[in-house]
């Protein structure tokens, strides 16, 4: 079995239909990762020991989602010198509470912090991290980028055919 390069973590079940998304990106992309729920407040023994241990197992880029007070993404970056990008989870305040907790950190313990509910975005600043090493990985994210100008190009080539009495163009 593949080992993990990738960890996605939450601060409970509750969180995987957020979090679902990284996991799909980095399948995507033909990263392996592992998914587990650990809470900062809950099982703070278990966030310290997996933290520490991460690098020794291989993990290169820690995605941790939490709401609320969303102390798990900080927590873990304490505890290790992999990056660890955070992703704020919507509950109380729109994620707005999350999302401050989680940029907040203090001097010496960054968390990069996605928006609201990113975590598509966690998963590919991880994939773009993992690339700087990987040029198979980079021509799959050059890839999908091109995907997305496509799309849009597309698009508006769709909107040229709508009619509108006033519209012109």
């Amino acid at each position: 079995m593949a080992k993990p390069i990738v960890s996605i973590i939450m601060g409970s079940t509750s969180d995987l239909p957020v979090m679902e998304k990284a996991a799909k990106f980095l399948d995507e992309m033909g990263i392996f990762f592992e998914m587990n729920a650990f809470s900062a407040h809950r099982t703070p023994q278990e966030v310290e020991a997996f933290a520490r241990s991460a690098e020794e197992r291989g993990l290169k880029v820690i995605i941790a989602g939490a709401g609320m007070a969303a102390a798990l993404p900080g927590v873990v970056a304490a505890s290790t010198t992999l990056p660890v990008i955070g992703v704020p989870i919507k509950g109380m305040l729109d994620g707005l509470d999350a999302m401050l907790s989680i940029i907040q950190m203090p001097p010496g313990i960054p968390v990069a912090t996605v928006g609201v509910n990113g975590a598509q975005n966690a998963a590919i600043l991880a994939a773009e991290m993992l690339a700087l090493s990987d040029t198979e990985l980079a021509e799959k994210l050059r890839n999908y980028k091109q995907s997305l100008k496509d799309k849009i190009v597309k698009a508006n080539e769709e909107l040229k055919e709508v009619k509108y009495k006033f519209k012109t163009n």
